[in-house]
């Protein structure tokens, strides 16, 4: 199995892995629980919407007012006191997160009542009560849930412009979610939603005009305009028509927003009709997106805003309260005892939960703003994990153990960075517990343990097969250590001759083993052939690639030449070859590079090979490669050329080739030059201009030039390739400190 099946293996593996987490129960609570939590944290304190105040009946404020700690003892007269304080300061909503269920005192029930009909803009609490019904043991032996809701006091409730409850989970359920609509209490709209209703009431007239022009169906039971739907005094019915109307008609949220974008109204109002249009659309529960710990919504106790005295200056009856929305309820930042709190992601080591009315109030801003917390739909979401798992598995088994841990760290942070980009911005989660805790540990092990199983079966398999060609105890030896092994290498100057066939690839698909050794036998009998004649040494032969070598003790230019010949030679051989298998075609690539290397024995004990070591080793195999991007045959290096006048060659620049530091000048062997022709004269002399321009950054006439050498060789391979090179200059000019250089980025 290659490298890239066992990294697909690998990567199938730990994708699956992060599939099956990501689909599973374990791994969604998981996600929750600390994959949200996790980003809550990265992101910290975010900006309340300024809109938003709450107002806290608190221990502070018992003590000022002298009242009882408890606030549902407190008289309702300052309730009423409050109402109209906050009347007066010009507020559109005050939602009481309190339950007024049971009468108090007759004279301020009324006073109470008075002020929040007065108001008609003041949201009351109700609660759900949960009835458990046995039902026949013979048929289900099962107990059905009924859910009811419990209004406040009716006299209260009748003068309320709408009543609503807001269920939440108590502790130790860490809360991260909220209902917009109870469906297990016949889709009752929630106080957040219903509260933003009323905060809207500005721009309800807006909002059902839009509805109606948007709507194929007829629309009734719906109050004609604003000051009927307060009037009304049942904003909660409304809206749960809005959102019945919606359900039956998925697309209407995306036509009521086609024809908002168009509309005239001002950009403040389109923000918040846009609110509503996605309240009504979205699903029957949002997550949190919490602004902070325990305070961090500004907060006013009670007192300050019912008391009669004047407050001091700066104090918090300074505030503009004009439009604002006021939450009133208990906060557990000012009260000691745990009697509102609830566990989220914001507690406080302390001990500190956050009150419900400011879960109640995070929950308003999220609507007021449209930002949720959007958890990625679950198709997308087991997509990450999957194509995750499959990167992290692949990175993990082609690298080694350091740089697949340092892959895995690198990857995770870029990785947890976008996530935390994503969710500050836009509020969308990406999951984090799987990818980050689960998968990337998994990828890194499972790779580790396939590489010390393979290697363990790699080191058997070689003391097997070295034991054919050197004693027992020397396997051993080299099995356990081989740092005792030593070669003697000689410097010389040589030349080196490497070749590659192309479509070796297809050929060795199309034949059988057997077939495909006797036909490359053959073929390394044509190239060997001019080798030897030339008086070179064939050093390496790998799959379809082979090393020839011109040694000398100093340079010499008698061996480059031979060399030159071999090179020709060998390309008119292979051109034989091949017509004498029309059916199996071997076109062959050469490239040739002189310089000093080491020569000598690569091995130990008693089994050796006979190799050259050296930069022109690695040098001459990227000449070799880029006469497929130039479209040659034969490249040779200007170290090759020096004082070697025999042959028609012609220089095609200064390449920096991949992987190397310092440029090699390149030239295309053409034929001896008493073979030269006329066609070829033309075509080098053409292609020198077409060179001298491009180096002086004259792409207009290198274009030409290279165009005119077109024409002599319609198929010039050097040619087209610096006429697209030409063409991406002129577009983009490299500027004037460009040297020439063609710098190439592969092999």
């Amino acid at each position: 199995m290659s490298r890239l099946h066992k990294a697909v293996v690998v990567g199938l593996f730990t994708g699956i892995l992060g599939l099956v987490i990501s689909l599973a129960p374990i791994g969604l609570n998981l996600e929750e629980a600390l994959g949200l939590d996790l980003l809550f944290k990265l992101r910290g304190q975010k900006e309340v919407p300024a809109e938003i105040i709450i107002v806290t009946m608190d221990k502070i404020s018992s003590d000022n007012l002298k009242l009882p700690d408890e606030p549902r003892k407190w008289p309702r007269s300052l309730h009423a006191r409050l109402i109209e304080n906050l009347l007066n300061k010009g507020v559109s909503l005050i939602a009481f997160d309190i339950i007024f269920d049971e009468p108090h005192s007759p004279d301020y029930d009324s006073i109470f009542a008075r002020a929040i009909d007065n108001a008609a803009n003041v949201v009351l609490g109700e609660y759900i009560e949960r009835d458990f019904v046995q039902l026949d043991p013979e048929t289900s032996g099962a107990d059905a849930s009924i859910e009811t809701l419990v209004p406040p006091f009716a006299p209260l409730a009748r003068a309320a412009v709408a009543v609503a409850p807001f269920p939440l989970p108590k502790v130790p359920v860490k809360v991260s979610q909220y209902w917009t609509f109870k469906t297990s209490a016949g889709d009752t709209p929630t106080l957040p939603v219903v509260a933003f209703q009323v905060f809207a009431a500005h721009v309800y007239d807006d909002f059902l005009r839009l509805l109606k022009k948007s709507s194929t169906s007829a629309i009734t039971d719906l109050p004609k305009d604003k000051e009927t739907l307060i009037a009304g005094k049942n904003v909660d019915a409304v809206v749960q028509n809005f959102r019945n109307i919606f359900q039956r008609n998925p697309l209407l949220s995306d036509k009521m927003l086609k024809e908002l974008a168009a509309s005239s109204i001002d950009e403040n109002s389109k923000s918040i009709v846009t609110s509503l249009i996605r309240m009504y659309q979205s699903p029957s529960s949002h997550y949190l997106n919490f602004y902070g710990p325990p305070g961090t919504i500004h907060t006013i106790p009670y007192f300050e805003l019912v008391q009669t005295r004047e407050p001091a200056d700066g104090g918090e009856m300074d505030l503009d309260f004009k439009g604002k929305a006021i939450f009133v309820g208990l906060s557990e930042r000012l009260r000691p005892e745990q009697k509102d709190g609830f566990y989220t992601t914001f507690s406080q080591p302390s001990g500190v939960d956050i009150s419900g009315v400011e879960i109640a109030a995070t929950a308003f801003a999220n609507l007021l703003e449209d930002m949720p917390v959007r958890p990625l739909y679950l198709v997308a979401h087991a997509v990450i994990n999957f194509l995750w798992g499959m990167l992290l598995g692949a990175v993990c088994l082609v690298f080694s153990a350091i740089y697949s841990a340092l892959a895995v760290i690198a990857l995770s942070a870029l990785y947890l960075m976008l996530a935390w980009h994503q969710f500050n911005q836009a509020a969308i989660w990406y999951p984090l517990a799987s990818p980050l805790f689960i998968q990337a540990p998994v990828a890194f092990l499972a790779a580790m343990l396939w590489k010390y199983v393979e290697t363990h079966k790699e080191r058997q398999n070689i003391k097997k097969a070295f034991g054919y060609y050197l004693p027992e105890k020397i396997v051993d030896q080299l099995a356990k250590d081989v740092a005792h092994i030593q070669s003697r290498a000689k410097i010389v100057y040589g030349t080196c001759l490497c070749t590659d066939a192309e479509q070796y690839t297809t050929l060795s698909e199309a034949m059988g083993p057997e077939e495909l050794r006797a036909f490359l036998n053959k073929y390394y009998e044509a190239v060997f052939e001019p080798v030897r004649t030339y008086g070179g040494v064939v050093s390496d032969v790998i799959g379809d690639s082979m090393m020839a070598l011109w040694t000398t003790t100093h340079p010499d230019a008698r061996p480059r030449n031979q060399a030159c010949l071999a090179a020709l030679e060998i390309s008119r051989a292979v051109d034989q070859f091949n017509e004498t298998s029309p059916a199996f075609q071997l076109p062959t690539r050469i490239g040739l590079h002189s310089g000093h290397l080491a020569l000598g024995s690569v091995g130990a004990i008693n089994h050796f090979e006979y190799r050259a070591v050296g930069d022109i080793v690695n040098t001459v195999s990227r000449i070799e490669s880029l006469n497929k991007q130039l479209g040659t045959s034969i490249l040779v290096s200007v170290d090759v050329l020096h004082q070697v006048d025999d042959f028609r060659t012609r220089e095609l620049g200064e390449f920096l080739l991949s992987g190397k530091s310092k440029p090699v000048v390149l030239h295309e062997l053409i034929c001896p030059k008493d073979e030269s022709s006329e066609k070829h004269r033309n075509l080098c002399g053409l292609f020198a201009e077409a060179l001298s321009a491009y180096r002086r950054q004259s792409w207009e006439k290198a274009i030409d030039k290279l165009k005119a050498s077109l024409q002599v060789s319609e198929q010039d391979g050097p040619s087209l390739f610096y006429l697209r090179l030409c063409k991406k200059y002129r577009e983009n000019p490299p500027g004037e400190s460009w040297d020439g250089l063609v710098r190439l980025h592969k092999k």
